[in-house]
C-alpha cells in the first residue's frame, strides 16, 4: 500500500511541476511577443520622417512611449 501512494505522491508532484513550467512557458512566450511588437513599432515609428510624425501628430520623444503602450497594454 505504501509503494501506491508515494508513486501517487509522486504522479501529483510530477503535475505541480509540469503546470509550472507550463506556465512559465507561456509568460515566457508572452513577453518574447511583447519585446517583438516593441521592437517593430518602435523601429518603424523611427524611420518616420520628421513630416510623416507630424502628419501623425506624434512627436519624436513620444515614439518610445507609444510603442511601450502598444506592445504592454499600459
Amino acid at each position: 500500500m505504501d509503494t501506491t501512494r508515494s508513486i501517487g505522491s509522486f504522479d501529483n508532484i510530477l503535475d505541480a511541476a509540469r503546470t509550472f513550467f507550463q506556465h512559465k512557458r507561456t509568460a515566457l512566450r508572452k513577453a518574447a511577443a511583447q519585446r517583438a511588437t516593441f521592437r517593430k513599432v518602435y523601429a518603424e515609428l523611427s524611420s518616420l520622417t520628421q513630416k510623416d510624425l507630424k502628419d501623425l501628430g506624434i512627436s519624436r520623444s513620444s515614439i518610445k512611449r507609444i510603442a511601450l503602450e502598444t506592445a504592454y497594454d499600459l
